[in-house]
């Protein structure tokens, strides 16, 4: 049978393969996303025509407000949207041994995509709690990740997998394998999620806020393992994160996103120091600082206005409603994203 699943999985390669110039520095290139959920009380954006591109040895950070569609765009490339959702227009290039697929074409449950998925893209989702399933061990669940992947026994995986718990910091590793998810903490949890995700060892991990409901001192821990594992192991990683603070630690390039639209793109150096959109400039202004606890008295900066309702469908730019510098034109065309400067791409009528 393994000839016949070979063949089934050579033809669907081949009718996704796309006859595309990828720069061999680029793992997965994003070009006009368009992923919507389509409810009975209207139409959600989600991802409204997104294009973003992860290189080799990289981190990308992906910032935004809550909602923003920052996980419908890793779930986008994972291709774990689900009904009512589904990604309607656009490619998701990606370097798959010596062809480029393009895995929006892909069946998502078929068995390319379903081999893609942990052995060349694997994905920490954002609570492990509830990624985690309490019935089985952590052990089990790694085994059976690597199992499907790799053609090694199961007493291997096993060894494997104690390894992997060894590699990302859990104690008494041996032990710890044969616990369930409610016996480990919230980091230990984190933990060994990252390790379920590099049993594999994928060229590209995606970290959706990996971080989230954990105190600071363990955020740290969580921050400093995955810089340690990406050195390490030479793989990519898309940061998903609202931090501006775990941005300007982890990443080398950042993607700003509003609305289910990438608004900035450029390095984390650029970012920080010449903030072209004004949304990134908001953003920043509103970060508490250090005169405030000093004895100085500054008033915190917050974005005027609210988020548009998601079934909105706003006119213009979608931050015409917030935005201190809007212009006449602002409200009636939406700009696209241009290179304003070399390097650094913003999606705003002032650099038109």
């Amino acid at each position: 049978m393994s000839w016949i699943r070979k063949t089934k999985d050579a033809e669907e390669s081949s009718a996704v393969s796309v006859n595309a110039a990828l720069d061999p520095s680029i793992l997965i290139k994003v070009n006009n996303l368009y992923t919507y959920f389509f409810t009975e009380d209207g139409t959600v954006r989600a991802v409204d025509g997104v294009s973003i591109q992860i290189e080799q040895g990289k981190i990308l950070g992906v910032i935004g407000e809550t909602g923003c569609g920052k996980s419908v765009l890793a779930l986008s490339i994972m291709r774990l949207v689900l009904p009512p959702g589904r990604t309607i227009r656009g490619n998701i290039l990606y370097r798959h041994n010596d062809t480029i697929l393009d895995l929006a074409r892909l069946d998502p449950m078929g068995d390319v995509m379903r081999d893609i998925r942990g052995k060349g893209i694997a994905m920490i989702f954002q609570e492990p709690m509830i990624s985690l399933n309490p019935v089985y061990t952590i052990g089990e669940q790694i085994v059976e990740a690597i199992i499907i992947h790799q053609n090694i026994s199961k007493k291997e995986a096993l060894e494997h997998a104690i390894r992997m718990l060894e590699e990302v910091g859990i104690p008494d590793p041996q032990k710890r394998v044969d616990d369930y998810p409610h016996q480990l903490s919230g980091g230990m949890r984190q933990r060994a999620m990252i390790a379920m995700a590099l049993s594999c060892n994928p060229k590209v991990l995606i970290a959706d806020e990996p971080t989230t409901a954990l105190d600071v001192t363990v955020q740290a821990q969580i921050l400093e393992l995955l810089k340690k594992i990406q050195k390490e192991f030479g793989m990519s990683i898309m940061m998903i994160t609202h931090n501006l603070g775990v941005v300007a630690e982890m990443s080398d390039n950042v993607a700003v996103m509003y609305l289910g639209k990438v608004v900035e793109y450029t390095d984390k150096y650029k970012l920080f120091d010449t903030p072209l959109h004004p949304y990134t400039q908001a953003l920043l202004k509103s970060i508490p600082s250090l005169a405030m606890y000093g004895g100085v008295k500054k008033k915190l900066e917050t974005i005027k206005g609210v988020i548009p309702d998601p079934y909105t469908v706003i006119e213009g730019c979608s931050f015409n409603n917030r935005c201190p510098a809007i212009m006449d034109i602002c409200q009636k065309e939406e700009p696209t994203l241009i290179e304003a400067e070399k390097g650094h791409y913003t999606k705003c009528w002032l650099y038109g």
